[in-house]
């Protein structure tokens, strides 16, 4: 029988696209039900390494995505939440977790595929409440990765009979290099290990390869996983670079190690197989399990290792944002009330210093539209509510105790002054926000117009860093400076938008340009306003 290749490509393709297309909708189901706990869980619960290993393998089960997981990883690394020990343990647990999927596949449960897919799509259509579509969704999704399975290996069929393809896995089995190759390229492409493990689950199970063949391509996925940590270190800080560079490192060694031993691990493989008396998909999710959990075994002790590898290969004083608190100490709340307000006041400093750098990176990313700055933006706003919420729980302890009339007014003003710095955090987030619609929308703002914002960004920057400096040394001058520069920025808006309208009026200006004009201003003069509050809480005239 002659092969139809067009058919056998379009199912092949069209099951792919299903199966990639079903598991990254279960993952974000999945990930949208555990809600920000995620980031949570990572920072809590990695206090070592090993306790790393096991929260990488747990988060990665949850959200179904090892090169997922390593991108949060990558991206607390970056901000100061983990240190690089830390993350190359749950890069290591991340390896073991993604395997979880091969075995899921291995059930071969692909006969009640459109019976799953019916019940996610009910639970998703015929509910009301969110939790049950969350459900609905991880149900249809884990239904559509089994019914793209079904339709890749049916495409795949029609291989065994083709010589070209018969020819390419001897070759496979005799150069084992050759496979390694195979598996990293078309991880590269289809950027998902597990797709590239269940395209070889289905392979073998069709007889088109045999296991010598398999197991090299097995061990290039993995090197290939790691393209996706790699892609979101780049232009991140060096710490991410760090974290990206021990997970290919990591992979590549594993697969250096398993190839020398490649004889007695297929040997391994089929002895297990024998025993447990596999089918063929689950001899290649016991080899995948296998792989990634015997090489966070042999290289666990080398964590340290890696960790001055990297640091040495990639030079350089990071700069990382610290979310976590440097001067809350609850001892001091009971001993003196008075010590600990001012350990609270050191780091709403701290926080108001996030939000300058929160505003100049905005500024910066306006003018170079360039998206490290909003990146940097978005971590630093991010630090910014880590710290509101901290300080303000620290605030809470502290108004338990018994407190003088002068420190019970200090108590006050910090309260309000975090909510302030949080605020000024959620205006220039906003602004981030309209930039990106601006360069997504390819909106172009008028010179006159740019120049309106750069003299607005300036002084309201200044204006900020002004009310954070009467705040730190309580100086009344400073705040009623900060009240005079504030009017001028209220004066600004009013006049930049009185200019807009005479801009749209002429034609020079489109309604989209006005539209990322208009609120950028009334967020530059809303962080005003809040800029105002810090100084009218020390002058004592706050309403």
């Amino acid at each position: 029988m002659e092969t139809n290749w067009q058919e056998m490509l379009f199912t092949f393709f069209g099951g792919l696209g299903l199966f990639l297309f079903s598991i990254k909708f279960m993952g974000d189901a999945l990930q949208k039900a555990a809600g920000d706990r995620l980031r949570g869980i990572l920072d809590r619960f990695t206090t070592n390494p090993f306790m790393g290993v096991l929260v990488g393998i747990a988060v990665t089960i949850l959200i179904q995505s090892s090169s997922g997981t390593t991108v949060i990883v990558v991206g607390l690394v970056s901000a100061g939440f983990m240190t690089l020990k830390q993350a190359i343990g749950v890069i290591m647990g991340a390896n073991i977790g993604t395997t979880v999927t091969a075995f899921i596949i291995g059930l071969d449960v692909g006969a009640y595929s459109l019976p799953i897919l019916a019940l996610g799509a009910v639970l998703i259509f015929f509910f009301k409440k969110n939790s049950i579509q969350n459900i609905g969704e991880v149900v249809f999704g884990f239904g559509g990765l089994f019914y793209g399975l079904e339709l890749m290996s049916d495409g795949m069929k029609p291989l065994r009979e083709s010589q070209a393809f018969i020819d390419m896995t001897i070759s496979l089995s005799e150069m084992p290099i050759l496979g390694v190759v195979v598996g990293t390229v078309f991880t590269l492409i289809v950027q998902s290990s597990s797709a590239t493990v269940a395209i070889l689950q289905g392979l073998y199970s069709e007889d088109v390869l045999s296991l010598a063949a398999s197991l090299p391509v097995l061990f290039g996925d993995n090197i290939g996983t790691t393209i996706t940590a790699v892609l979101a270190a780049l232009g991140a800080s060096i710490a991410a670079r760090r974290a990206a560079a021990v997970h290919v490192l990591f992979n590549v060694l594993g697969s250096v190690i398993f190839l020398i031993l490649l004889m007695p691990f297929t040997a391994y493989v089929e002895w297990i197989s024998g025993i447990l008396n596999l089918e063929p998909k689950m001899q290649i999710a016991f080899a995948h399990g296998t792989f990634n959990v015997a090489n966070t075994i042999i290289q666990f002790p080398l964590i340290g290792a890696w960790a001055y590898l990297v640091t040495k290969a990639i030079p350089g004083e990071d700069v990382t944002i610290e979310f976590k608190p440097k001067h809350l100490d609850i001892h001091f709340i009971e001993q003196s009330p008075s010590i600990a307000l001012g350990q609270a006041k050191e780091e709403v400093l701290r926080m108001g210093e996030f939000s300058v750098q929160g505003l100049q990176e905005t500024y910066q990313y306006l003018k170079t539209q360039s998206k490290k700055h909003a990146e940097t933006g978005y971590q630093l706003e991010d630090a910014i509510n880590n710290l509101d919420s901290k300080i303000t729980d620290y605030l809470v302890m502290i108004s338990a105790e018994s407190l003088s009339a002068a420190d019970s007014t200090r108590h006050t003003m910090l309260m309000e002054t975090v909510r302030d710095i949080e605020r000024i955090g959620d205006h220039f987030e906003n602004i981030i926000e309209l930039v990106d619609y601006q360069i997504n929308n390819r909106v172009n703002i008028t010179a006159d117009a740019v120049e309106d914002l750069d003299e607005m960004f300036t002084l309201t920057i200044a204006t900020v860093q002004k009310a954070l400096s009467a705040l730190n040394t309580t100086s009344h001058e400073l705040a009623r400076e900060v009240a005079e520069q504030e009017d001028l920025i209220d004066k600004m808006e009013r006049k930049f938008r009185k200019k807009h309208i005479l801009r749209l009026n002429e034609g020079k200006c489109t309604a989209q340009a006005g539209i990322v004009f208009v609120d950028i201003v009334s967020n530059l003069e809303r962080i005003g306003d809040h800029a105002v509050n810090l100084a009218e809480a020390i002058l004592g005239n706050r309403a």
